[in-house]
């Protein structure tokens, strides 16, 4: 169901949330909250995206509102911590937000930044959180022998997330570390969710895990009916927010509470991966009571605005126009 455009704007609100840490660059998150007949919709596409590729955040945003989510099979799921590029002495305080957390996502290759400051701020986090399972996200920073060399003095690590730009160097970057003895785990994430043929990791054996995230692929169901498709191709699936506010965390935990579990070589269900989903730690102000982490978990259970947190975080005019006209332009396209 597609809604006319002049009614999911008439159900928009626009808000700027401040983030306590800063993120892809990003000091401010800015969204269109949907409420729709079946709940709330997020439209929060970022500032390099296309109206084309904007679209399947819309039709995800779309899913959430007026359809609705699958019926979970899990009432809580387990997530990661994330340690967004700070200095090596920050990383304590960050790591203390994701009490229980057992992994831990890391970002690295910050642009002006070097792999001494990765280095440094992954032995930050292992001192903090002694055990961690920790897994490094380039978002396509380096080339294939960077990514060679920092696994190497990143290690040991769950994985290695888009060391680099595009599918052919993933399976380079595979196929280096397996002949150097390496064990090492390559995931893709930009090759996934911004690829025109997201199966092309999967038939290139470009990677071991998929990063799929809800609102770039254009909602749960689509999300899961790659996931499935993934899991047949033998890959491992994390689910992972795209900076979402917590009216589009709901859609991220629906679609891992609906997943199903995975046999393993011993014919062992094996529960999903933690998620990347508790970056509600990393804002100031969110427009819901933030959901507390219990035991490295997260409840399921949808929420929805708080009507005083949305009048209080709501963007200024112009923004509100732009963000607007972003949706128009996407709308084009579905």
């Amino acid at each position: 169901m597609v809604p006319a455009v002049e009614e999911i704007i008439e159900r928009a609100h626009v808000v700027a949330l401040p983030m306590a840490v800063r993120f892809r660059g990003v000091d401010t998150r800015e969204a269109v909250l949907i409420e729709g007949p079946r709940g709330w919709g997020e439209f929060a596409p970022f500032e390099d995206y296309s109206p084309r590729e904007a679209a399947a955040w819309l039709r995800s945003g779309i899913e959430a509102a007026w359809e609705g989510f699958p019926d979970p099979v899990r009432s809580s799921v387990e997530v990661n911590g994330t340690i967004p590029a700070v200095p090596a002495e920050k990383v304590a305080e960050v790591a203390a937000r994701f009490p229980g957390c057992q992994t831990f996502k890391v970002k690295v290759a910050e642009k002006g930044q070097t792999l001494a400051d990765d280095i440094a701020r992954v032995a930050a986090l292992r001192e903090a959180v002694p055990n961690a399972i920790v897994r490094v996200d380039a978002n396509r920073g380096w080339n294939v022998d960077e990514a060679v060399e920092a696994a190497k003095a990143l290690g040991p690590l769950d994985y290695l997330e888009q060391p680099c730009h595009s599918a052919e160097e993933l399976a380079q970057v595979r196929m280096q570390l397996q002949r150097a003895g390496i064990f090492c785990r390559v995931a893709a994430d930009e090759s996934i969710r911004r690829s025109e043929d997201p199966y092309r990791v999967a038939e290139l054996r470009a990677a071991d895990v998929a990063v799929v995230k809800v609102a770039p692929l254009g909602g749960v169901r689509r999300t899961l009916q790659l996931a499935s498709d993934l899991n047949a191709r033998h890959m491992d699936i994390t689910v992972a927010s795209a900076l979402d506010t917590a009216v589009g965390l709901n859609a991220g935990l629906a679609a891992v509470a609906a997943l199903g579990s995975v046999e393993d070589d011993e014919g062992i269900d094996v529960h999903p991966n933690p998620a990347g989903l508790a970056t509600q730690a990393l804002f100031v102000e969110d427009v819901c009571e933030p959901r507390q982490i219990v035991d490295g978990h997260l409840d399921v259970t949808p929420q929805a605005p708080d009507p005083a947190r949305l009048e209080d975080l709501s963007a200024e005019a112009g923004r509100r126009e732009a963000w607007l006209e972003r949706l128009r332009a996407a709308y084009a396209y579905l």
